[in-house]
C-alpha cells in the first residue's frame, strides 16, 4: 500500500523552523519547498497497485532520498544515517525533527520497484519534464556526444579465481551438481574458502592446478544430470562455460583430450573479467590507461549542461561502442540539430546516418595512419573512381582495383617498378614490393569531414563546446561515482539515469528553477545561441 505525506511531521517541522540555516538555492532547499510538485504521489501510483497492507513510506520522500543520495555519492547505510542526523536531509525530504527515517533496505527495496514498474526511469523522467516546461531548450540546436568509463564494483579475478568461483556457483544452484562435483570433481576442495594452498611462485604447481580446474569444470559440465533448468542455474553453467574456455587453451603437445591445459598466451574478445559481475568488461580508453567496467553514453545540451539522453553499456564490444549508440542518444530529437562529437564518433556508417536525417556535424574526424612516421596519408593521394585509378604524390598512376569482400574495399597496387627509384619513397612507404592503397566505399564522406576540420572556423566552434562537455563528464564521476554502487547492466541503467536526474535538477536550481502560478520557470536562461 503506497504510504502519503503526513498532515503533521515527527516533531517540530524542520524546514519552517530551520530554514535560515539551509543555503538558499541549494537542492535541498529546492526539495524542502517544491519536493511534492516535483515528485508527486500520482506519478508512483501504478507502483502500489494493492490498497490493502500496511502503508509504506511516502513514494515522494524515497525519491528525493535517491536524488541526494545519487547527487552526492552515497551507500544506502550513509544516506539512512543523513536522514536521521542531518537538518538539510530533513528538511529536504520532509521529515519532522525527531523524525529517525526509516531502514536503509528501504531504498533498496524502493529501487527494485522501480525497475520492475513500466516506467523504471520516470526520476529522469520527472526532472525532464521540468526541462520541457521551462523551456530552457526551446531554440537549442545543439547536442553533444560523448561517453566516459565507469569502474565497475567488484574485483577484476584471475583466471584461477574465475574458474573455482564458477564451480562453486553450479554447485550451489544447479540441482544435483552437488553429488557430481563430489563423485568426479578432485582438484579442489570448493567447499573451501579462498584459493588453494599451493606454492604460488612454482610455475609446475600452478600448471597442475589450472589442468585440475579446467578438469573439473569439463568434468561437472559434462555429468550435469539433463533436466529443464530456472534462470539462476542457467546462468550459472553458462558462466562456468565461458569461464572453461576464454582463459585457457591445450598445453603444448595436448589435443584438450588428455587433462593438460595452460592459461592462453592472449586475450579473447568480450572477456568477461569477474564472475560476480559478468557484464564488466576490461576498456582501453587509452594506450596507456586500462581498466574494467562500463561505459555510460551522454547527449548533452552544450549552453545548459543538461544531459538530454544517457545509457549505460559494457565497456567492450563492437555493439556497445560509441558510434553504435549514438543514434539511440538522439531519438525522439528534432532534426536539424548541430552534432558535436569526438572522433569515437567518426565513424562513416554514423556520418551517413546523421547526415541522411537532416542533421549538421561537428564530428572530430580519426586520424589517418601513416605507413611512414611524418609521411605521406591516404588523403595525399588522388582517388578517381570515376576512371578507377590512383595517382600517387610523385604523379605515378595505377588502376583501382575491382571491389572486394562484404566491404566491397577495392585496392591500388603501386609496383616496385612505381616505387623503386622513386624519390619520395623514404616518405611513402618501408615495403620492398611498393605501396598499396586502400579504397573504401565511404572515402569521399570522410575526406570530406577531414578537409573540413581543417578549417579556422570549425576548428574554433569545437573548441568552444568541448570544455562544457568535458565539465558534465566531470560532474558525473564527481563525488566517488568514476565507480557504479551496484552490478550488472541493468542495476546500473537505473543508477546513471538517477544520476543524470540529480545534476539536471542541481543544474536547473542553479539557473534560477522556480515554481509560480502553477508553472516552472527559470529566473536565468542561458544566452540563446547564433544559428549555424
Amino acid at each position: 500500500m503506497m504510504g502519503r505525506s503526513r498532515s503533521e511531521s515527527v516533531g517540530p517541522d524542520v524546514w519552517a523552523m530551520c530554514r535560515e540555516l539551509i543555503p538558499a538555492g541549494s537542492v535541498f532547499a529546492f526539495l524542502a519547498e517544491h519536493r511534492e510538485t516535483l515528485f508527486p504521489e500520482a506519478i508512483f501510483a501504478d507502483m502500489y497497485p494493492s490498497p490493502n497492507g500496511r502503508p509504506s513510506v511516502p513514494p515522494g520522500v524515497l525519491a528525493c532520498a535517491i536524488v541526494l543520495q545519487t547527487l552526492q555519492g552515497l551507500s544506502d547505510m550513509e544516506t539512512a544515517q543523513e536522514l536521521r542526523c542531518d537538518l538539510r536531509w530533513k528538511a529536504a525530504c520532509g521529515l519532522g525533527l525527531h523524525d529517525l527515517g526509516f531502514h536503509p533496505s528501504l531504498l533498496a527495496y524502493f529501487r527494485r520497484r522501480l525497475a520492475r514498474s513500466v516506467r523504471p526511469d520516470r526520476l529522469f523522467d520527472a526532472v525532464r519534464e521540468v526541462v520541457d516546461a521551462t523551456g530552457v531548450l526551446k531554440g537549442k540546436h545543439r547536442r553533444a556526444l560523448d561517453s566516459a568509463v565507469l569502474d565497475d564494483a567488484v574485483a577484476t579475478q584471475d583466471t584461477v579465481t574465475q574458474l573455482i568461483a564458477g564451480i562453486r556457483r553450479v554447485i550451489r544452484e544447479v540441482p544435483g551438481a552437488h553429488s557430481v562435483a563430489a563423485a568426479h570433481c578432485r582438484g579442489h576442495d570448493y567447499s573451501e574458502p579462498g584459493k588453494p594452498p599451493i606454492a604460488w611462485s612454482d610455475e609446475q604447481a600452478r600448471a597442475e592446478l589450472v589442468d585440475a580446474l579446467v578438469t573439473d569444470a569439463l568434468q561437472l559440465l559434462g555429468r550435469l544430470p539433463d533436466q529443464e533448468l530456472g534462470p539462476h542455474a542457467a546462468d550459472a553453467v553458462g558462466i562456468l562455460a565461458l569461464v572453461a574456455g576464454q582463459d585457457v587453451e591445450p598445453a603444448d603437445g595436448s589435443d584438450g583430450t588428455d587433462g593438460r591445459w595452460r592459461i592462453a598466451r592472449r586475450t579473447v574478445y568480450d572477456r568477461m573479467v569477474s564472475t560476480v559481475d559478468p557484464d564488466a568488461r576490461h576498456v582501453h580508453k587509452s594506450y596507456s590507461q586500462r581498466r574494467e567496467g562500463f561505459k555510460a553514453h551522454l547527449a548533452i545540451e552544450p549552453e545548459t549542461g543538461l544531459i538530454t539522453a544517457v545509457t549505460l553499456r559494457p565497456a567492450a564490444g563492437a555493439e556497445h561502442h560509441e558510434a553504435a549508440v549514438a543514434t539511440e542518444l538522439l531519438e525522439g530529437e528534432a532534426k536539424s540539430l548541430l552534432i558535436l562529437a569526438d572522433s569515437a564518433y567518426s565513424t562513416a556508417h554514423l556520418r551517413e546516418h546523421l547526415t541522411t536525417a537532416g542533421h549538421h556535424l561537428l564530428i572530430k574526424p580519426a586520424a589517418l595512419k601513416r605507413a611512414v612516421t611524418g609521411g605521406f596519408t591516404l588523403d595525399d593521394f588522388h582517388i578517381d573512381t570515376a576512371s578507377g585509378t590512383v595517382t600517387c604524390p610523385a604523379g605515378r598512376t595505377t588502376p583501382l582495383g575491382s571491389p572486394v569482400g562484404r566491404q566491397h574495399q577495392r585496392k591500388a597496387w603501386f609496383s616496385v617498378q612505381h616505387c623503386t627509384d622513386c624519390l619520395l619513397k623514404a616518405r611513402c612507404t618501408t615495403s620492398k614490393r611498393g605501396r598499396v592503397v586502400t579504397w573504401r566505399p565511404h572515402h569521399d564522406l570522410q575526406a570530406a569531414a577531414r578537409e573540413q576540420a581543417t578549417d579556422p572556423q570549425w576548428q574554433a566552434e569545437y573548441r568552444r563546446w568541448r570544455p562544457v562537455v568535458e565539465r558534465v563528464i566531470a560532474w558525473l564521476v564527481a563525488h566517488g561515482n568514476r565507480r557504479i554502487p551496484c552490478r550488472g547492466v541493468v542495476k546500473g541503467e537505473r543508477w546513471i539515469h538517477n544520476r543524470a536526474a540529480a545534476l539536471n535538477l542541481r543544474r536547473l536550481i542553479n539557473l534560477g528553477l522556480d515554481y509560480r502560478n502553477g508553472s516552472w520557470k527559470l529566473t536565468a536562461i542561458p544566452r540563446s545561441s547564433s544559428a549555424f
